[in-house]
């Protein structure tokens, strides 16, 4: 008869898992990411006009925005209360990010295109290349 000595293996420690990561961002952080990886973004809802206005003024630029459509947004109405912050005015659509900074509504979008500054934020951006 055989005896088996039991064998022991020692494995090597391991390093400690990193904590999980969230799944997801705040309301502020999505508003942030979106602004900083698009030249240009616009928070939108479907059924306001002005933001009709500040899309077609940015598309008939040669623009192509990201359009964040908060009613059709899962957090949209979180998203709408930080842009209410950031922006510190109702309504707080349409927002508008160029070059990751918060321009403003589309008061702010016509004010810069009449004075002549749109433009040149928007080649500073990488918008547009002419």
């Amino acid at each position: 008869m055989q005896v088996m000595k039991p064998t022991m293996q020692m494995e090597a420690p391991s390093a400690p898992s990193p904590p999980p990561k969230r799944l997801e961002m705040s309301p502020y952080e999505m508003v942030h990411q979106l602004a900083s990886s698009n030249a240009v973004v616009v928070f939108s809802t479907t059924d306001c006009c002005m933001s009709t206005v500040a899309k077609r003024l940015l598309y008939s630029l040669g623009v192509g925005p990201a359009v964040v459509e908060l009613d059709q947004h899962a957090s949209g109405l979180d998203i709408k209360a930080a842009l209410y912050q950031l922006a510190g005015r109702q309504p707080s659509v349409p927002a508008v990010f160029i070059g990751g900074n918060f321009l403003g509504g589309v008061e702010a979008l016509m004010a810069n295109h009449i004075n002549g500054s749109l433009i040149p934020l928007l080649k500073d951006a990488g918008a547009l290349w002419l």
